[in-house]
Parts: structure tokens; C-alpha cells; sequence
């Protein structure tokens, strides 16, 4: 096996036949993708093609200044310093990568040994014409200077592509009425009166009444604008049947046809609301507001119907807007710190709704209480895929039938959250729990207990109760016990040491390569194996530090220079958490947004699926936690 450098090693000259190949090869990677042809060109006519056997060392230290840049075209490379194969520091460059560009920029040799893991063919470019390609090329040089960044707009700009298509139907004239009905329609009989028919448009606050036959098929309609013209200034009795004053013939369409067809309907006939049936059948009813709406979705709309809302079938509907907000967003190219903390804002606000119609029902005074969110909701990183983590502070010297009758209150919000598509938590961390309503004095000694005397298992199960914010009533509450909670954990190493303990259990899914490392079905779990490794770490060093902030983000933001770690160490923290959340939502919102269920393995993904660069910053970004958590077991496990 030789072990000479490249540059003593012979390598051919593609010839002009290959640079075809090579050409249409190269634009399936970055930076190549991103080039003009002549730049591609350029690069392949000054590169020279070469052949590595299995386990056959390229370079190492002892090469001195890297004289070449290498572009894999086939197999692997593997990158080991020291001992990395078995503490699992390894790194591997695959097909598409370019290499070791630190070091021939700088000028300095790897610190590294590189290996060949298969058979490899690589293209290699001297290190004069790679300044040359960087002086004709912007984005070659961009590439070489801005790597990761340069790799996360480019997969922002393939998710606009994928997601963009889908989100202009979502909000195109071009949508079938089917889709656009959200429930059944509220009708009545013909021989209804019409006192009865007022009562019940005011209560439910809908606009119009569909008048239908005892089959089912619409005959007239009455809305909300017809009642001055045809019942108040006709002076008609109440008593009197609502077929004495509808609008008839009823104009309808059925489910087949498009929101283009309602609105050309609309106003060919100057009308602002028709029924949709099927087979003859009324099925459903689409106003000119759900046209409006279907073209100007938006946060404001979203939170503004929310807040309109007076029972849980209308918020049920409000639930599902949010989720193709979320999609519409993704299309955008929204980030998913921004996406998060919308999708965070809008299930409080949601959420806020449901106290509040609940307290009404239950006669509870919200104000005197606290309700608190846990996990990710505490941590304003909620995505698609979440279920419930909530609880209440309760005031010192509550009675016991007191506490109970707000418990039921708490259980019957937790029933109407479920019911929204917020799935009740299998762990019974919900605020309806008698575990989870506690008054301050009691929540001070259940922490207190966890943070001084918690054994291993209880640590475990405590830790998204540390993530806790103020949702609605009395923050003072909240704010006397975060104050104690923190002062006490910094100042009890033990409690520290264990949490981590807890969170060094979880495995980066990287083999000791530094290949991503999936299961059998080519899966890996992007919260088990990943993101929650991180929020474990920013949790520990907030808590550690005497940070108060719950947010992942600014947990790292805020203890890294605490930490004396160079900002960009911990801005690659936070950029590899938000890219991992950013496949997250891909998987969810990429699900059926129109129904309440979740996938079985909501933040599961492929990664055969994804294209080349998601793939490529998905590696990196693992090696990024693996990182992070060594860090993490050298601070807590001296």
C-alpha cells in the first residue's frame, strides 16, 4: 500500500471525452451547482484525476503545506486526529466533498490523518490554480470562505422550491371547493321559525342559515345582510316561517368545482356566501371571507380568528390554520427559529383562548393562578409534531375543595387541547393532573427536592420542568419560583453532574468515522438523536451559570461567552440546532395539514430522501452535537 503525498503520486489528465461526464457530474454538488460553465470548466481542465485503495492514507502532518484541493467523485475519505477512532472524533468527506480547504488557505499543514475508506477517486486542483478559480469565481470563493453558511441558503432555496409549488395551490383560485369546507353547514327546515333561526345565527355567530328539504338539498338561503331588508323594515313576526323571507332559488355549486367558480359566482349574482353539495346533497358552505382568507392567510388572520373564537370546534379550525400557516412560512424560506417561535406564539395564544372560554365555564379566576408551560412550549421551539406539557401555580392557602374545582378546570383545558390536535402527554405532565397543580410553597420543595436529593431517574424525568415560562395569570409567581430554582442549581454541583450524566445517555447517530450512522430502515430520530442532546446541553450550562432564559438559542447565546468558548463554537451550536429543527418541520409540515393526526415517527427522516446538500450540512451539524456533548462530559464528568 502506498503512502506517498498526492503530489508525488501519478495522476491522469481527464481527457476531453470525460469533461462532459465531469461536467454534468460536478453540477449535481455545491459550489459546482451555483457556477457558469466556464468557471466549471476551468476547474476540471487544471484538475488532475487520481486512485486511492481502501485504508490507503492520502496525507497527513508529516505532508506539510497541502498542495492540492480534493474533489471525491467516488468513495470515501475518513479524517482522524490522535485517538478520534475511539473516542468517535473521526470525520469522513463522501462524493461531492471538498477538501481540506482550512488548511491549504491558511497555508499550514492538516492536523489530521486522511484516509481513503473505499475504493476513492478523487479530482485534485493545485493550490495555484485554486486561487486563480477564486479570483474568476464569487461563488467558488464564497464557497471556500463561507462553507456552512453557503450550504444553508442553498438548502433554504431547495426548500422555496419544494415547498413553494404546494403553498401556491394551497392559496390558488385553483383549489376545489372540498377543500375549502371546513364543517358541516348549520341548516334548517323551511318550516322553521324564524325567531328560532335568529336565535340560533346569533348564538353560533354565523353569518347565514341554509334552508334545506328534508333530503337535504338547498332550497334558500338567509344571511345576515338580508334581515333589515326582508324581517326589520317589513315588520315580519318572528313567529312566521323562514320560507316566508329566504333567498330562493339558492345559488350552489358543487364539491368538484374551484374557488375561481365560487367567486366568479359571487359576483356574477352579488352574492357573499353559497352552499357546496354533493351528489345533491348540502355539504358545506364557502363565503366570500373564506376566499379572502384562503389568499391572505397570515399571522395576524390566524391570531385574530383565534381570538374571535367562542368554543372549541371553531378553535379546532383555528388549529389547523396554524399548521398551514407553518407550511406557507416553510415555503417562504422563513428560518426555523422564526418559524418556531410563531408557530410557539400562536398555540399560546390558542391555548390562552381555551383558559380563558374554560374559566368562564368553570367560574375560575385565571388572574390568582398561573399557568405555566413546560418542555418545548416553555422553551418557545414548539413545531408541527408537539403534545401538551403544562401546569399550574397555584396561590399559598388554597382550600382543598378550592384546589380541586381548579384541577377539573385544568383537566377539562387539557381534554379541549387534545381535542385540538395537541395530543394529552403520556407522562401525565399536564396541568388537570394532581401532580402538576401545586401551590408555590409546594412546587419550592419539589424542586428543592429534585435539585438536592433527585435520584438519577428523577432527574430525568424533571428536566422539561426546568424549561417553565408564564402563559397566562399571575407571572409573580413564576418569576419568585425561577428565581430560587436557579440560585439553587447553580450551587449544587451534584445536581449538575447529574443532569448531565442523563444527557450523555443519548447517541449522536455517528459512526466512529463520522458518517451518519442510521438504522436498519435507514432512519434516524432528528429529536431523540440530536436536537434534544442540545437543548439537554443549553438547559445544563443555563442552569449552571445562573442563566434564566428557557430558550435553547438564548440559553447558548447567553452562556457561551460565560463559558470563555469563541463565538463561532457557539454560533455553530445554535446554527446546527436551527437547521435540525428546520428538517423537523420539513417532516411535519410536508404531513396531511388538514387533519388533527400526527405521523407515527413525526421527527423521523430518511436520509437516502434527502438531496445532497441537506445531507452534507446534516453531517456536519452531527458532528457539530457530538461536539457539543464532548464538551459537555469534559465539564461534568471531572
Amino acid at each position: 500500500m502506498s503512502t506517498a503525498p498526492v503530489s508525488e503520486r501519478s495522476a491522469a489528465q481527464p481527457s476531453n471525452s470525460l469533461l462532459a461526464n465531469f461536467r454534468q457530474e460536478l453540477s449535481r454538488h455545491a459550489p459546482f451547482s451555483q457556477m457558469n460553465a466556464a468557471d466549471v470548466d476551468f476547474f476540471l481542465s487544471h484538475a488532475s484525476q487520481a486512485y486511492f485503495a481502501p485504508d490507503e492514507k492520502l496525507f497527513d502532518a508529516s505532508s506539510g503545506i497541502p498542495t492540492h484541493l480534493y474533489y471525491i467523485r467516488q468513495g470515501a475519505v475518513t479524517g482522524v486526529r490522535g485517538m478520534a477512532e475511539h473516542a468517535g472524533g473521526a470525520f469522513e468527506y463522501e462524493v461531492g466533498d471538498i477538501f481540506p480547504i482550512g488548511a491549504a488557505l491558511a497555508g499550514r499543514a492538516v492536523t489530521a490523518t486522511y484516509s481513503s475508506s473505499a475504493d476513492t477517486l478523487v479530482l485534485q486542483l493545485p493550490i495555484a490554480a485554486i486561487h486563480e478559480l477564486a479570483q474568476r469565481s464569487l461563488v467558488f470563493t464564497q464557497f471556500l470562505t463561507t462553507r456552512t453558511a453557503k450550504f444553508l441558503e442553498l438548502s433554504r432555496k431547495a426548500l422555496r422550491a419544494d415547498f413553494s409549488e404546494n403553498s401556491m395551490v394551497e392559496q390558488s383560485l385553483e383549489r376545489p371547493l372540498s377543500e375549502l369546507i371546513q364543517f358541516e353547514p348549520i341548516k334548517c327546515a323551511p318550516s322553521t321559525p324564524l325567531r328560532e333561526v335568529l336565535e340560533v345565527m346569533s348564538k353560533k355567530r354565523i353569518g347565514s342559515m341554509l334552508v334545506t328539504s328534508p333530503a337535504g338539498e338547498p332550497v334558500g338561503i338567509l344571511t345576515r345582510s338580508n334581515i333589515i331588508a326582508r324581517i326589520t323594515l317589513p315588520q315580519i313576526s318572528l313567529d312566521r316561517p323562514i320560507s316566508d323571507v329566504m333567498i330562493q332559488p339558492v345559488r350552489s355549486l358543487t364539491v368538484t368545482h374551484t374557488a375561481q367558480d365560487a367567486a366568479i359566482l359571487m359576483s356574477r349574482y352579488g352574492i357573499r356566501h353559497i352552499p357546496v353539495t354533493k351528489d345533491g346533497i348540502a355539504v358545506g358552505l364557502v363565503s366570500e371571507h373564506d376566499l379572502f382568507a384562503m389568499q391572505k392567510q397570515s399571522l395576524k388572520g390566524v391570531s385574530s380568528s383565534i381570538r374571535a373564537a367562542n368554543d372549541i370546534e371553531a378553535l379546532k379550525r383555528s388549529a389547523m390554520d396554524i399548521r398551514k400557516l407553518a407550511r406557507v412560512l416553510l415555503g417562504q424560506g422563513l428560518k426555523a427559529r422564526q418559524l418556531t417561535e410563531l408557530i410557539s406564539h400562536l398555540n399560546d395564544v390558542l391555548t390562552e383562548r381555551i383558559i380563558q372560554i374554560k374559566s368562564e365555564e368553570h367560574k375560575v379566576d385565571v388572574s390568582k393562578l398561573c399557568w405555566i408551560s413546560l418542555g418545548s412550549e416553555g422553551r418557545g421551539e414548539q413545531t408541527i409534531a408537539t403534545d401538551q406539557d403544562n401546569a399550574l401555580i397555584l396561590p399559598n392557602g388554597i382550600s382543598t375543595e378550592q384546589r380541586e374545582h381548579i384541577r377539573v378546570f385544568a383537566h377539562d383545558v387539557n381534554l379541549a387541547l387534545d381535542a385540538c390536535g395537541y395530543p394529552l402527554c403520556h407522562g401525565g405532565i399536564m396541568a388537570g393532573e394532581a401532580a402538576c397543580c401545586l401551590t408555590l410553597d409546594e412546587w419550592k420543595t419539589r424542586f428543592d427536592n429534585w435539585i438536592s436529593q433527585g435520584s438519577p431517574e428523577d432527574v430525568l424525568t424533571a428536566s422539561i420542568y426546568f424549561d417553565f415560562r408564564t402563559l397566562i395569570g399571575d407571572a409573580n409567581l413564576a418569576d419568585e419560583l425561577r428565581q430560587i430554582v436557579v440560585a439553587e442549581a447553580k450551587k449544587t454541583p451534584r445536581f449538575m453532574k447529574q443532569m448531565a450524566l442523563n444527557a450523555l445517555t443519548r447517541q449522536v447517530p455517528l459512526n466512529w468515522r463520522g458518517a451518519i450512522d442510521a438504522d436498519n430502515q435507514g432512519m434516524i430520530d432528528l429529536k431523540l438523536q440530536a436536537t434534544a442532546i442540545v437543548v439537554d446541553a443549553a438547559r445544563i450550562y443555563a442552569l449552571g451559570h445562573g442563566i434564566e432564559e428557557t430558550n435553547t438559542c438564548k440559553r447558548l447565546a447567553a452562556a457561551g461567552p460565560l463559558m470563555k468558548v469563541v463565538d463561532t463554537e457557539y454560533d455553530a451550536w445554535v446554527s446546527g440546532f436551527d437547521f435540525l429543527q428546520m428538517l423537523r418541520l420539513r417532516v411535519q409540515v410536508g404531513d396531511d395539514v388538514d387533519t388533527q393526526t400526527q405521523s407515527e415517527s413525526p421527527n423521523s427522516i430518511k436520509v437516502s430522501d434527502l438531496n445532497d446538500i441537506d445531507r452534507r450540512i446534516l453531517r456536519e451539524t452531527l458532528r457539530v452535537v457530538r461536539q457539543l456533548q464532548q464538551r459537555m462530559q469534559l465539564d461534568y464528568q471531572r
